[in-house]
């Protein structure tokens, strides 16, 4: 039976941590923690889940888990996996996992992710995006979106926030040959869900792309993470979709396939609008955020539909 957000557990796995209020990225490693299980092993680098889950003298994880250095979240999985392995230690149901944020997976952590994947560890790497370095004080990353106003992207007069587009890590991730990668959003928690007990079940380096906002660096309400994490894949500045390597889809070169295609999107100025980050963005700004999301959905569209 596949596991939902109706029938999941209701042991808690990560709980008692002290996240700010409307933490997406606590809501993804709840829900992905339930799927794993008890035995699941976690590890995780310098950033906000470390920050909030491991307060001396309270660990918020009843698993096993631990922190590593901020390069080295896959690194240390495969240390990780390979001991349990060697020990014999390592019961059927036990996934190694790392959760990352994106600062820690794109840009300090993707050393140690590529080369895992060149491996093939078996092991499951979970990035959890806010779309900047959140826990030291919102600066930007390389998975910040263009327009997004944060501490390293003032928004002035002159230049209204991030300059850069977002690095499209989850089709970097697919180039390697990656048995399993996936995109998600905590706004479509079902779909989540369903990935991450895929990827439990697949050996090999799996890797999955969870969209989770940040209230305190995108300028929401606590009570808006979910519907922002819905509006962004409704809007289509997000898409949910899944890579199946050789290994897995048995095609030459892998198979990349669209989990939601909508039929029409929904505002992106309104949803823009309703976050500080993008406060200073122009009427023409928006309208090229527009425009690029077109164009990557014809090439999706035309090239990822079964």
């Amino acid at each position: 039976m596949a596991v939902t957000a109706k029938n999941m557990t209701d042991d808690e796995l990560f709980f008692g941590h002290k996240a700010c209020a409307g933490c997406g990225g606590s809501l993804a490693l709840r829900a992905a923690l339930k799927v794993l299980g008890p035995n699941a092993v976690a590890a995780l680098p310098a950033g906000c889940m470390s920050a909030v889950g491991f307060n001396f003298p309270q660990l918020a994880f009843a698993n096993n888990a631990m922190i590593t250095p901020f390069a080295a979240t896959a690194s240390v999985l495969t240390g990780i996996e390979a001991g349990l392995r060697a020990q014999g230690k390592k019961p059927d149901d036990c996934t190694v996992v790392g959760f990352a944020g994106d600062g820690g997976t794109a840009d300090i952590g993707l050393q140690a992710l590529s080369g895992a994947i060149d491996r093939n560890d078996d092991v499951l790497y979970i990035c959890y995006d806010n779309e900047a370095y959140m826990n030291t004080g919102i600066q930007k990353s390389s998975l910040t979106p263009f327009g997004a106003k944060t501490t390293t992207t003032p928004a002035g007069s002159n230049v209204h926030g991030c300059l850069t587009q977002k690095k499209n890590l989850f089709e970097i991730v697919a180039a390697h040959g990656i048995p399993y990668a996936a995109t998600a959003s905590v706004g479509y928690l079902n779909d989540f869900t369903r990935k991450v007990e895929r990827a439990r079940d697949i050996r090999g380096t799996r890797y999955i792309h969870v969209i989770a906002p940040c209230p305190t660096g995108w300028g929401c309400g606590v009570d808006e993470t979910v519907d922002i994490a819905k509006d962004i894949v409704d809007t289509g500045l997000w898409y949910l979709a899944e890579y199946e390597g050789e290994q897995v889809s048995g095609q030459p070169g892998g198979r990349f396939r669209l989990n939601r295609d909508p039929k029409q999107f929904a505002s992106v100025e309104a949803y823009l609008r309703r976050q500080g980050r993008f406060r200073a963005l122009s009427d023409d700004e928006m309208a090229a955020v527009e425009q690029g999301r077109d164009a990557k959905w014809e090439v999706m569209r035309r090239e990822w539909r079964d």
